[in-house]
């Protein structure tokens, strides 16, 4: 007898079931009609088999959109009998992160990813013309390769994929309440997303990543096109538009992660050399080698191979990836990782599939490759953008080695140890690496195709080389870069060369050269992204200095640095810290997120202020990620100040999203003995951290929901507080109601102070106020820590120009295009 589980919505789930088995199916129809119309009906301009393969990709992407409006559908409405809307989300999360919801699971990356390439495969069917069939071919088999992750279906005791549309009760989960029919009655709400996920970052930074991920099929698609129909040459200009875009939306993918991290994470920086971090860099890394190469040959002729090989691994990279964040094979070392959801095998044969079409195909068309004998001059543009192409390769090379230790160890049994210090290690070599790319950047500006002035050209890049080295000395002696590794000053000057160089290229392109305009603008500003990352990177500076180097607390997050580094400040008690003084204000709760205001002030030397502005760090907390702080940053034109919280009193936050905990009852004893005092308007009561003012009576005093009768007296004491340089006012409040006298309390929360009207004493026509004040080790406080990062806005503006560069170069590359 099958249970009947009362309040489930399934109807969403099997419609979304019903759009995954639709997707795959169409993509395979796709694929299928794509091949035959590529190789049967080759040379036939109407072909019923690409018309069918038309009509399957396109039911393909209907498939996906009813996918994600099914699973959305589920995430909004809080359907918690679905795995995915209780593992990722919660009734608490706003709707802009349940949209980021969406992509929070594996399931919803890899439905994003299809979503992309069914986007770019419905333009290609426009666009493509005479490389539709081969092309879409490839696209097609990718979109069926990414369907099956989502399948979700048993097939001979083998499960396909892992759907989104899992119910709670068939994951796996193991609970007695599964056995009940009202199980749903006892799950209220999900258990939410990670802290550190709650950005706006994350709404936008994954589906830019993933469009730079799909976006890397285009180019492959087109050079195995080329290889399968014999059109060597032809593939390579339709290609390098894509692969300008490509290489353009996963580098600005990448950086927004580095947003991402800077606002969100607490380790004080925007790139940690985490092994997922690294996994994306690796086919932006080639695409740009290949990018280069491509250029190389279409102006040469040269560099064929390479070329070709750089655009095919790509997006092998971009395969293996995927399976180093999602096979669980990081999960010891990268605090990105998912975990496996049993597709290990699955994903490492998604690599194997677009591994062997890139090497089947070459070997199958080595003979018949355009390779040139013939070398390259040595001082023409094309041999030294290969040789930068070459060391871009290497670059990635050197990141998949290491960063893949975890699977050299599983494939081979060993028990290879990654670098001790891992940061140092990638900063040192990868920055060795930069410092080749960015000279090269620079010089080969003044280089000619084929063959060039070799005179001229050394002068050129001479005066430029050491107005570089001018312009570094002044930025190192200013900054204090000079402190750093000696292969730091390198990349800074690398980079400030590669800025002038391509500059004076800019500059030549406004005088009519403007098709030059593209390269030299992406140049300039991957020098001035470098400058900025090394600059703020390697000069940073701890401002919250604890030279006791000693915190009394529980709690306190050691990820965010030592205890020197970190300070301890009471609400409303101001403290010295650098240049500024900072204060306490309070916190405050928009929920899930929980604010901690922090006043800073610049003082001159005579106390006049000279800056006053209030920074919002927040904690969050979560059962799976525990304490979880977002920093807030003060962003100047030379600098950043940046502030995240790394302790707070245990009781000031809650496991499930940050709601602060009062005591609703009698709380007297969270305070000091009272004091009574007997006083008169005008009088002043001290108390230990400033005075108060009794200012009037207040004979027409209410009370909210206590009606006060003709016979009934409610009388108001109008007290003026004073306490750290601020004036608080709170009006206690004495009522005889019915016969029965009662008080009513107010608090001065900032002040650590609650005030009682307990009496009037008519013999002296005084009245009594009691303090009660929080004991001072009780008093409000967090630990803070606050890092400057100088001339960060260099590698954030260099991000934006490079994305402009690359624009420029899409449009110049399409106008060609058409005059083909």
């Amino acid at each position: 007898m099958n249970t009947v589980f009362q309040g489930e919505h399934l109807l969403p789930g099997q419609i979304g079931q019903f759009f995954i088995v639709l997707s795959f199916g169409a993509a395979l129809l796709s694929f299928l009609s794509y091949y035959f119309a590529t190789t049967d009906d080759a040379g036939k301009l109407n072909s019923s088999w690409q018309r069918l393969g038309r009509i399957g990709f396109i039911v393909n992407s209907i498939g996906i959109l009813g996918m994600g409006i099914c699973l959305f559908y589920i995430l909004y409405n809080h359907y918690f009998e679905y795995h995915y809307a209780w593992s990722y989300t919660s009734r608490s999360l706003p709707v802009y992160y349940l949209v980021s919801g969406f992509w929070n699971g594996q399931e919803g990356g890899f439905l994003l990813f299809a979503f992309w390439q069914a986007v770019l495969g419905n333009l290609l069917i426009v666009k493509a013309k005479s490389w539709e069939r081969p092309v879409m071919t490839i696209v097609a088999l990718s979109q069926v390769i990414l369907a099956t992750m989502v399948l979700g279906i048993d097939i001979l005791g083998t499960r396909i994929g892992s759907s989104p549309f899992l119910l709670l009760r068939n994951s796996g989960i193991e609970a007695p309440i599964f056995a009940r029919p009202d199980y749903l009655s006892f799950i209220k709400d999900g258990q939410g997303m990670n802290p550190s996920l709650q950005n706006y970052w994350m709404i936008i930074h994954p589906p830019t990543l993933f469009l730079g991920f799909a976006s890397l099929v285009v180019p492959f698609a087109y050079a195995v096109a080329g290889l399968w129909q014999k059109r060597y040459k032809e593939w390579v200009q339709p290609a390098i538009s894509y692969t300008l875009f490509g290489a353009m939306i996963l580098g600005t993918g990448v950086i927004m992660g580095s947003f991402w991290a800077y606002e969100s994470l607490n380790f004080g920086g925007f790139w940690a050399w985490d092994p997922v971090e690294n996994g994306s860099i690796f086919p932006w890394l080639t695409i740009v080698a290949a990018l280069h190469v491509l250029i190389v040959f279409k102006n040469s002729g040269h560099s064929y191979f390479t070329a070709t090989f750089l655009v095919l691994i790509s997006f092998v990279l971009v395969w293996y990836t995927s399976f180093l964040s999602r096979s669980g094979i990081l999960g010891e070392s990268s605090v990105h990782a998912f975990t496996d959801l049993g597709m290990f095998w699955q994903l490492v044969i998604g690599i194997l599939i677009f591994l062997f079409i890139t090497i089947g195909i070459l070997i199958w068309r080595w003979k018949e490759l355009p390779i040139t004998k013939k070398d390259e001059e040595t001082y023409s543009r094309e041999f030294w953008m290969f040789v930068g192409s070459v060391f871009l390769a290497l670059s990635c090379f050197h990141l998949i080695v290491v960063t893949s230790v975890p699977v050299w160890n599983a494939m081979f049994g060993t028990k290879i140890a990654p670098p001790a210090d891992a940061v140092k290690h990638y900063n040192v070599i990868q920055s060795a690496f930069a410092f080749v790319v960015t000279i090269l950047t620079g010089f080969t500006q003044f280089l000619k195709y084929k063959k060039t002035d070799i005179t001229r050209f050394f002068i050129t890049t001479g005066v430029y080389f050491l107005f570089a080295i001018l312009i570094t000395a002044l930025i190192v002696a200013v900054t204090g870069v000079y402190k750093l590794n000696v292969v730091f000053v390198l990349v800074m000057c690398g980079s400030v060369y590669s800025v002038v160089a391509n500059a004076k290229v800019l500059v030549d392109a406004f005088k009519g050269k403007f098709k030059l305009a593209g390269a030299a603008v992406a140049h300039l500003g991957f020098g001035f992204l470098l400058i900025g990352a090394v600059i703020a990177a390697g000069t940073s500076k701890v401002v919250s200095k604890n030279e006791s180097g000693e915190l009394a607390v529980q709690g306190f997050d050691e990820k965010a640095g030592n205890v020197k580094e970190n300070i301890m400040i009471y609400k409303n008690v101001p403290v010295k810290m650098g240049d500024y003084t900072v204060t306490y204000l309070g916190d405050s709760i928009s929920t899930p997120e929980h604010f901690y205001k922090v006043d800073y002030k610049r003082l001159d030397a005579n106390g006049k202020v000279l800056e006053n502005f209030v920074l919002k760090p927040k904690v969050q907390a979560s059962r799976e990620a525990g304490f979880a702080s977002s920093p807030d940053t003060k962003h100047y034109l030379t600098s950043d100040l940046y502030t995240h919280i790394t302790a707070v009193p245990s009781q000031g936050f809650n496991m499930q999203g940050g709601e602060a905990a009062h005591d609703e009852g009698n709380d007297d004893k969270n305070y000091d003995e009272p004091v009574p005092h007997e006083v008169v308007v005008g009088d002043t009561i001290r108390y230990r951290d400033g005075f108060m003012i009794l200012k009037s009576i207040n004979k027409q005093a209410t009370v909210q929901n206590i009606k006060v009768g003709p016979n009934d007296i409610a009388i108001g004491a109008n007290i003026e507080v004073h306490a750290n340089n601020t004036i608080y006012n709170a009006e206690p409040v004495f009522m005889i109601k019915d016969g029965n006298a009662f008080d009513f309390s107010r608090k001065v929360d900032d002040a650590g102070l609650k005030l009682r009207f307990s009496r009037i004493n008519p013999e002296n026509k005084k009245i009594e106020i009691t303090v009660f004040q929080q004991p001072k080790n009780k008093k409000p406080w967090i630990v803070m820590r606050a890092i400057t990062f100088p001339y960060i806005n260099f590698f954030w503006s260099g991000t934006i120009i490079m994305v402009i560069g690359f624009l420029l170069s899409i449009q110049r590359r399409n106008k060609e295009l058409k005059t083909v």
